[in-house]
């Protein structure tokens, strides 16, 4: 199992290591590093709950950019995220988070699939994100069904936002951060 490395040594980390951080905090992403690896080196921080704030303020001025390329930057770090229920997943936290996700029949996990797929019909270029935190599928199904229906690109952005600022918080402690 990984661990995160004291929060004192985050700013002496190389890029890479900085960089592996980041993917154990949130998903593997490119643009993520892009957005966030420098911060961690340019500023002192004294938990990663503050590391995590950080990086959702730098995901919260995209969302609020009026620029297209932003609109996109954000898009992509946002659909790091693993499709639930998917069965091959690179990062052992998301595979641990939705270890229950994929227990059951194989006409529940279609019906997963099925979700996830008119989610991204609805939110072209989204990946749907939620903390799991111990939830059942129905229950975490339920919440899907009602982002779908409600259809307010504007608002599950700002929502997957703050999910995956959870989740990352939620992985620091773990992760012994």
């Amino acid at each position: 199992m990984a661990t995160l490395p004291p929060i004192s040594t985050l700013p002496s980390l190389d890029t890479e290591e900085r960089a592996k951080v980041l993917d154990l905090l949130f998903e593997p992403c490119q643009q993520l590093h892009t957005l966030s690896v420098s911060s961690l080196r340019e500023k002192t921080f004294s938990s990663y709950d503050e590391v995590i704030d950080a990086v959702g303020k730098q995901l919260f001025d995209l969302y609020e950019s009026n620029l297209e390329s932003d609109t996109r930057w954000l898009d992509a770090i946002l659909s790091a995220h693993p499709r639930l229920g998917e069965k091959k997943v690179d990062s052992e936290q998301s595979r641990k988070e939705q270890a229950q996700l994929n227990q059951g029949g194989s006409e529940e996990a279609q019906l997963l699939a099925d979700m996830n797929r008119k989610y991204e019909e609805t939110f072209p270029g989204l990946r749907y994100v939620v903390f799991v935190n111990g939830r059942s599928r129905p229950v975490i199904m339920a919440d899907m069904q009602k982002r779908i229906e409600r259809a307010d690109i504007n608002q599950e952005k700002e929502d997957s936002i703050k999910a995956m600022c959870a989740i990352a918080s939620d992985r620091a402690q773990k992760l012994g951060g």
